[in-house]
C-alpha cells in the first residue's frame, strides 16, 4: 500500500481551513465556499470517518465587521476582533451542518490547555465524546483570553496539536496554495510542487516562505505542523482549498497537494511521543491479572487491577506501573489523582461513580496513553 493509499484507510481526521480561504481575502466569510467544504466533510462523516475541524477566520471576520483593512498588532484589538468574528464563524458552520442534520460543537483552546496535564486530558475526553456522539467539533484558538506567552501563533500549530491530542490518522491543511514547493513560488515562479516528502526533512524549512496579511501562518508553519503531527504518526496533506472537491479527493488518495509522511508507524510514533513526557509522579502496583491483560492483550488499565498506590500524583500526570516485586511494567497518563485512585483500586469500573460521586473515565490509564516497557 502506497502512502497515498493509506489516506483511504485513515479513520480519524483533523481538517484545518485557513483565514484567506474562509474570508475571501478579507471580504467577509465566504459562505459559498464554506458550504462546499461542509458538504465534502459530511460525505466523509456519513462514510464513518471521525472528523475534527480546526478553523481560522475569527479575527479576519471581526476585522471585516469592524471595517478594519489592516490586521491590528495590539493584542487587545485582536482579541476584540476575535470575540466579534467568532460569532459569525460558528454561526456559518452551524447553519451549514444543520442542513445535513449534523450537530457542531465550538471548542476554544489555548496552548496552556494542551500543556497542562489535567486540561490536556479534559480536552481529549471532550473531543472523543463529541466524536462518539456524532458531532463535528469546530476548534479555534481562544483568542479572546490568550496572551502572547501562551498563544499558538497560528492555527496550523493548533491543528497539529489537536491531531496529537486525538491520535488522528491524517491531518489536512487547506490553504490558498496548491501545496509545498521546492522554493517559494512568490519569488521563484519556476518552482515545482513536491508531491511527497518526509515530514522530518530539515531541508523543507528553508524552502518555505512567510505568512500572509490575514493569518499568522505561512508555508513554514504548515511544514512545522506536519512535523509536529508526525510525532504521533499522522499523515499530513497540504492542499489548495480552492480546488473543486479537494477534501473528497484527498480522502480518496488522489495525487493532489503535498503529502508529508513519517517513517514510523502511528503506534510507534505515538509511544515515542508519550515517552517524551515521562517525568513520573507515582507508582501503581498491579496484580498478575492486570499485568497479563496489559502485556498480552494490549488493553487499558482498569482500577480493579491495582493493588497498591504510591506517591501524590494528580490527574494527567505520569505514573509507573510495577509488579509485586517492583519491576517496571509500563508508564502512562493516569485519569484520577492519587487519593481517588486509592479509593477505587481493586474495584470494578462500574463502581467508580458510587465511590467518588462522579466518573470521568472507566479506565485508570487508557491504552492510548500507556507505554509498555
Amino acid at each position: 500500500m502506497s502512502n497515498r493509499q493509506r489516506l483511504q484507510t485513515a479513520n480519524r481526521w483533523v481538517i484545518k481551513i485557513g483565514s484567506a480561504l474562509l474570508t475571501n481575502e478579507g471580504r467577509g466569510l465566504d459562505n459559498t465556499a464554506i458550504s462546499k467544504w461542509v458538504e465534502q466533510i459530511v460525505k466523509m462523516h456519513k462514510a464513518g470517518k471521525q472528523i475534527v475541524l480546526v478553523s481560522s477566520g475569527a479575527v479576519a471576520e471581526g476585522m471585516k465587521r469592524f471595517g478594519w483593512t489592516t490586521r491590528p498588532r495590539a493584542l487587545y484589538e485582536l482579541q476584540a476582533a476575535a470575540a466579534v468574528g467568532q460569532m459569525g464563524l460558528i454561526q456559518a458552520y452551524e447553519s451549514c451542518f444543520n442542513k445535513h442534520e449534523i450537530h457542531t460543537a465550538q471548542v476554544l483552546l489555548t496552548h496552556d490547555d494542551l500543556s497542562n496535564r489535567t486540561r490536556y486530558l479534559n480536552a481529549r475526553s471532550t473531543l472523543r465524546e463529541l466524536i462518539k456522539l456524532g458531532a463535528i467539533p469546530v476548534v479555534n484558538e481562544n483568542d479572546t483570553v490568550v496572551t502572547e506567552e501562551i498563544q499558538f501563533g497560528d492555527n496550523d500549530t493548533l491543528a497539529a496539536l489537536v491531531a496529537n491530542l486525538i491520535e488522528a490518522d491524517a491531518l489536512l491543511i487547506l490553504t490558498d496554495q496548491d501545496g509545498m514547493h521546492d522554493a517559494n513560488p512568490a519569488t521563484h515562479p519556476d518552482s515545482k510542487l513536491l508531491e511527497e516528502v518526509q515530514a522530518d526533512d530539515p531541508a523543507l524549512e528553508s524552502m518555505a516562505g512567510g505568512g500572509g496579511s490575514l493569518g499568522r501562518g505561512g508555508m513554514l508553519t504548515k511544514v512545522r505542523a506536519a512535523k509536529l503531527a508526525a510525532r504521533s504518526g499522522a499523515l499530513t496533506v497540504i492542499a489548495s482549498g480552492r480546488e473543486d472537491n479537494i477534501v473528497t479527493r484527498v480522502a480518496n488518495a488522489e495525487n493532489v497537494g503535498t503529502l508529508f509522511v513519517t517513517k514510523q508507524g502511528s503506534q510507534a510514533a505515538r509511544k515515542q511521543w508519550l515517552a517524551g513526557h515521562m517525568n513520573t509522579r507515582g507508582r501503581l502496583v498491579l496484580d498478575e491479572g492486570a499485568i497479563k491483560v496489559l502485556t498480552g492483550s494490549g488493553k487499558s488499565l482498569l482500577p480493579v487491577g491495582v493493588s497498591a498506590v504510591e506517591g501524590n500524583f494528580q490527574r494527567g500526570e505520569v505514573v509507573v506501573c510495577v509488579n509485586a516485586n517492583g519491576q517496571e511494567i509500563a508508564r502512562g497518563l493516569v485519569n484520577y489523582n492519587a487519593d481517588e485512585t486509592k479509593k477505587i483500586m481493586r474495584q470494578p469500573s462500574d463502581k467508580i461513580e458510587s465511590i467518588l460521586g462522579y466518573v470521568d473515565e472507566p479506565e485508570l490509564i487508557h491504552r492510548d496513553n500507556l507505554v509498555l516497557l
